[in-house]
């Protein structure tokens, strides 16, 4: 019955279309999620900014506006030891933008965080039993995955690599996401912090689905639906996309964001450490081009991002993360549903006419 020509993802998930919503951490908020869910895809909920009960209010919120399956994203790094040295050097490194901007540099440094998945966000899974959950960063330890395979949730994470999709795989995974280099935000790689090993979506994404046997979700540089096509042409089962969906009326993305998405060429991104200790990909900005975008002194992940916090609180446009693909030029003002559809219905007149 279905036109698409690879239906192991719709029928895994339970979803009308192939189409993922990327799990937005900060953007991402429940009224997006139920808008893409009840248009036909899956909605993701982002969990690693969230509290406990931030994120089992925004469970119920959920669930009290769809029917539709839906995904719950985490996080799941190593929480780093605290480098006290590093930590004093990277502020050090900022003190000019103190000054300039009239921080105090001698108050406390903020802490920037972002939660691993753990036991505590596991007993919310297990309380609301979302029909999918996805990690970034590999997967959690055995004991706590098995917890969330116990609850019938299908589960997917993200590689950057062959290497990462065949591990993905070995351990667990019912399908993975190819992220190419191209995606905005965290780069999900955990086998190797080396860049080097990062591969574009149309080089990667037919390298994973002849690797692997679990289907394929293909994301990065994938905003329209020429974007979805590409990927069911280099055997994708389905797609996963982020910054398209930073245009829509439900994301949560603040001024500075939503002006820089509208304005800049799409050659201004690059992939940064300095805002969280983490590669990701992000609209360049004056503190990415004068640190340059990759700084050894830059704290682990997720701790650089605390002595950015005052700065941000000054200027916004030019110290803050403004995450987004290569592709961000190919958003559209539209809403989170109207998106989803015309990803899924586009996709499927270029399919049907080669």
């Amino acid at each position: 019955m279905s036109q698409w020509p690879d239906t192991r993802i719709i029928n895994l998930l339970g979803t009308a279309w192939p189409i993922i919503q990327g799990p937005m951490a900060g953007a991402t908020n429940s009224s997006m999620v139920i808008a893409v869910c009840n248009a036909g895809g899956l909605g993701s909920m982002p969990a690693a900014m969230l509290s406990i009960e931030q994120l089992r209010e925004a469970l119920k919120t959920i669930r009290q506006h769809t029917d539709k399956p839906f995904n719950v994203n985490f996080f799941c790094h190593q929480p780093p030891a605290v480098d006290e040295q590093r930590a004093r050097d990277w502020k050090h490194r900022l003190e000019p933008y103190y000054r300039e901007l009239g921080v105090d540099f001698d108050a406390p440094t903020p802490v920037s965080n972002r939660a691993p998945f753990d036991a505590a966000a596991c007993e919310v899974l297990e309380e609301f039993r979302p029909e999918v959950v996805s990690f970034h960063f590999g997967l959690p330890e055995k004991s706590l995955l098995d917890r969330v395979k116990a609850t019938g949730a299908k589960i997917l994470s993200s590689a950057t690599t062959v290497d990462e999709a065949l591990w993905l795989e070995q351990n667990g995974c019912d399908a993975i996401i190819a992220m190419g280099y191209e995606a905005g935000g965290h780069r999900g790689m955990f086998l190797s912090e080396d860049l080097n090993t990062q591969v574009g979506t149309f080089a990667l994404v037919p390298q994973v689905v002849d690797a692997v046997k679990v289907p394929v979700i293909a994301a990065g540089g994938i905003a329209d639906a020429r974007g979805v096509a590409a990927a069911f042409m280099l055997g994708a089962s389905a797609v996963q996309v982020g910054t398209a969906y930073l245009f829509t009326p439900e994301a949560n993305v603040s001024a500075a964001h939503h002006r820089a998405l509208r304005t800049a060429k799409e050659s201004e991104t690059a992939v940064t450490n300095i805002f969280t200790g983490r590669p990701a990909r992000g609209i360049l900005n004056r503190v990415m081009r004068e640190l340059g975008p990759m700084s050894p002194t830059a704290p682990a992940f997720p701790l650089a991002g605390g002595a950015l916090m005052p700065l941000r609180a000054k200027d916004e446009a030019q110290f803050a993360n403004l995450w987004a693909g290569q592709a961000f030029t190919l958003g559209q003002d539209v809403s989170s549903a109207e998106l989803t559809r015309q990803l899924a219905e586009g996709a499927l007149t270029k399919l049907a006419h080669g």
